[in-house]
């Protein structure tokens, strides 16, 4: 019993050990491109023997796409954090939780949009990874359910990738508040549905309400686009 306890309090230190890694190369990544970084550096600037980054990542690489993952989970975690509210809260909740992370983990948020300075094929592909999760989210909030037709999603993700540039301007200029962005943002959203609507009638979109419950904001009626 006491060698299973020691085991466990050892795998408490492990992932804490870990996570602390982890949070330092955010930083130092979100400001510095992959190769002008040495192992020598990253062990230097986290106070530990270079073998230890060795132990818990096997590799320079490996340290660094850890880093990407551990972001995109806590991006998606709170961005998708609405439970069972309907439809219509569950997109104001993701919108929310999305600029609340940008807000307070800026520098994860920039090295998970931008792959930090420099261009890493890999890192592209966790941030396209990121974005379809995301569009599944807003559908699931919009429609009820993850998968739209392919010019929907398309649609979708030409609003996200705006809300992208729009957010990293944001936290670096912060000359506008959050609940004016989301407000905006949730706006955007609605018109973007009621374009997909028109394109795409097996995917209505929702009735909204502005946050104070009162007007509906409704997207122009769907029309359609059959030739004469």
């Amino acid at each position: 019993m006491k060698n299973s306890e020691q085991r466990a309090r050892g795998t408490d230190r492990s992932v804490a050990r870990r996570a602390e890694l982890i949070a330092i190369g955010r930083k130092l990544f979100a400001d510095t491109s992959y190769d002008a970084l040495s192992m020598d550096d990253i062990a230097q600037h986290a106070g530990v023997a270079k073998g230890l980054i060795y132990y818990y990542f096997t590799s320079k690489r490996g340290y660094y796409l850890a880093i990407i993952e551990d972001s995109v989970g806590d991006l998606l975690d709170l961005a998708s954090g609405a439970g069972d509210l309907p439809p219509v809260d569950r997109v104001h909740r993701t919108i929310d939780g999305y600029l609340r992370y940008a807000e307070h983990h800026q520098a994860a948020y920039r090295t998970i949009i931008t792959g930090g300075v420099g261009f890493d094929a890999e890192v592209q592909a966790i941030r396209n990874g990121v974005r379809e999760e995301m569009i599944a989210t807003i559908a699931r909030g919009a429609y009820g359910k993850p998968d739209v037709p392919e010019l929907a999603r398309i649609a979708l993700l030409g609003w996200l990738c705006s809300v992208e540039g729009v957010t990293l301007d944001w936290i670096g200029r912060r000359e506008v508040e959050r609940d004016t962005l989301r407000a905006l943002l949730v706006r955007t959203l609605v018109e973007t549905l009621g374009v997909i609507a028109e394109f795409e009638p097996g995917c209505p979109a929702p009735v909204t309400t502005d946050e104070e419950g009162g007007a509906g904001i409704r997207p122009r009626p769907p029309r359609s686009f059959a030739r004469d």
